[in-house]
């Protein structure tokens, strides 16, 4: 448990102030300065604060002078004993085959489950203060496949200006819910925040440029496989634009496919260069679910 030592002493008030206070949230940042202010208000939220002894989930609660504030949170969860698998490794870039159901990295202090960036910090010297060490891009959850990471600041300068450039060039493998009209196009359609869930994106008009190629590997029925190759990096570029079409992603839960065990998107290939100028292509072999033989069972 953590408290504030009783040496402390607060600003004195302005003579227009009966009593010195301060939101709860505003002196949990102030005496904890290691975890910031967001971070408390989550921490105060699921129960990890008391004052006087007494459990406290109002961040706007305001704290006096005589106030006793006291923290009890609980130690991350070891991931020691699990592993990702590796494709490749040497001592700049580490290139891992991530599996659908772990994160990328953690999405704020209250996640204690295993991610991409967790396994990169064993190798990694890059933002290992941070929750993304070794990340450079990232894949959603239910998206398996490759994933590159840097192990030192000097390679994450090289790969990030990469992706910022478009240098970087990557193959998807879905499978999607219908049949578009034509076998291959590309979608030239710009992407924005969807103001009314703001977790979610769509066209939008007033959003950012945004572009895929896709290819039709396979059709049958009412399903198809297919080829996906973002010409940009948008937040959910891929589902959304399938979605757009009217073929949503098979098991995309937020924009509309059909119900199944996984959402099926998979990164399929990455091409990128390497420290020492040379230019590499990492594949990661297509999940059996994917492949067309499988479509008849849909």
């Amino acid at each position: 448990m953590l408290r504030v030592p009783s040496s402390f002493s607060f600003k004195k008030p302005s003579v227009f102030d009966q009593r010195f206070s301060m939101r709860l949230d505003s002196y949990l940042a102030l005496h904890w300065p290691e975890y910031s202010r967001s971070s408390w208000q989550k921490y105060t939220k699921a129960g990890f604060v008391s004052v006087n002894n007494l459990l406290e989930t109002q961040i706007k609660r305001q704290i006096g002078e005589d106030d006793v504030v006291s923290v009890n949170i609980p130690e991350n969860k070891s991931h020691t004993d699990l592993s990702l698998p590796i494709i490749y490794k040497d001592e700049n870039v580490i290139v891992i085959d991530k599996p659908a159901g772990i994160l990328s990295h953690s999405k704020g202090p209250l996640n204690h489950e295993f991610t991409v960036a967790e396994f990169f910090k064993r190798y990694t010297t890059y933002n290992v203060q941070t929750n993304r060490p070794g990340i450079i891009h990232r894949l959603d959850r239910d998206t398996s496949g490759v994933l590159v990471g840097a192990l030192n600041p000097e390679t994450a300068q090289l790969l990030q200006k990469q992706f910022s450039d478009r240098k970087v060039f990557k193959t998807y493998v879905a499978l999607i819910d219908g049949i578009p009209d034509n076998r291959s196009a590309i979608i030239d359609l710009p992407i924005g925040r969807n103001p009314k869930k703001p977790s979610q994106f769509r066209v939008d008009p007033n959003g950012k440029s945004a572009q895929t190629r896709y290819d039709v590997v396979e059709a049958k029925k009412n399903h198809s496989l297919v080829e996906l190759k973002p010409i940009t990096g948008r937040t959910h570029q891929l589902r959304v634009h399938m979605a757009h079409l009217g073929t949503p992603i098979h098991g995309d839960r937020v924009y509309g496919g059909d119900v199944a065990d996984r959402l099926y998107l998979h990164a399929a290939k990455i091409e990128i260069t390497i420290p020492g100028g040379k230019r590499m292509v990492f594949e990661s072999k297509v999940p059996v679910d994917f492949l067309t033989n499988n479509l008849n069972e849909l």
